[in-house]
């Protein structure tokens, strides 16, 4: 029988290519989003099926969840990836856009795996989260995108905890720098302020990452794709992060390898 994933926020960046990937894996795929186009290109792409929502709207949150079930009488996995970035710190962010970044990034997982659950139960399925590094280790002007990212979090180690003994897992990846039109507009950003291109701002994003790099959208598909599968069948509740190794650095003794001998 074949599997059915949904995956949230699917019509660019990391939903894209999770979507292209479970496709490939034999999944049939259904993808949402606010946008119309993106996301029925995607579906058009995959065979698969485009559904407009808003998923930080319970009624919407519910809806994607019906008719995929309606289109392919069973849902297995759930990819939970939409999210929108805020910025500002405490002094200068708009309560109303703290409460939208968390709407959209945190409560909109919270709607989805509440609509989704009993079909999962039924079928024994596994939820994936995609956080952020952000989620693990505090950044400069982000408060509402890390503080919705952490409890993005702690959110999927409950689902794993409460849901676990119903044979449903979850799991969730805090990818780094990925490069996504999301990220690339926040490097032609930053390459204004640094006097650089995109590139430019990329490169001096990854300086003290090991990897020296942001990840591709594929890199992350390849591992929310492990973590849905029966191969990943006693991993649950993991928090992982997927950041060229980032998040492992001190960043404050970076400086004792830089010194030349």
């Amino acid at each position: 029988m074949t599997r059915v994933a949904l995956v949230t926020g699917g019509g660019t960046g990391i939903g894209a290519a999770t979507a292209r990937r479970l496709a490939a894996d034999g999944y049939a795929i259904a993808v949402t989003g606010r946008r119309r186009e993106p996301i029925e290109a995607v579906a058009a792409e995959l065979n698969g099926l485009a559904i407009v929502s808003d998923t930080s709207v319970a009624a919407d949150a519910v809806h994607a969840v019906a008719e995929t079930v309606t289109r392919f009488g069973s849902l297995d996995g759930l990819v939970l990836n939409a999210g929108i970035e805020g910025e500002g710190s405490l002094l200068d962010l708009d309560p109303a856009h703290f409460e939208e970044v968390v709407r959209v990034n945190l409560i909109g997982a919270f709607l989805m795996a509440r609509a989704a659950i009993a079909h999962l139960i039924e079928h024994r399925g596994a939820i994936v989260t995609v956080s952020s590094a952000a989620g693990l280790r505090a950044s400069p002007e982000s408060l509402a995108y890390c503080a919705s990212k952490a409890g993005l979090a702690m959110l999927t180690q409950c689902i794993a905890l409460d849901h676990g003994p119903q044979g449903v897992r979850a799991n969730c990846v805090c990818p780094g720098w990925v490069r996504t039109p999301m990220a690339d507009a926040e490097m032609d950003a930053l390459g204004d302020r640094l006097g650089t291109d995109r590139e430019g701002a990329y490169a001096a994003c990854a300086v003290d990452v090991p990897l020296r790099r942001a990840a591709t959208t594929d890199e992350i598909a390849s591992l929310i794709a492990w973590l849905l599968s029966p191969e990943a069948a006693y991993v649950n509740a993991a928090v992982i992060p997927l950041d060229g190794g980032h998040t492992a650095v001190d960043v404050a003794t970076v400086a004792f390898g830089k010194v030349s001998t």
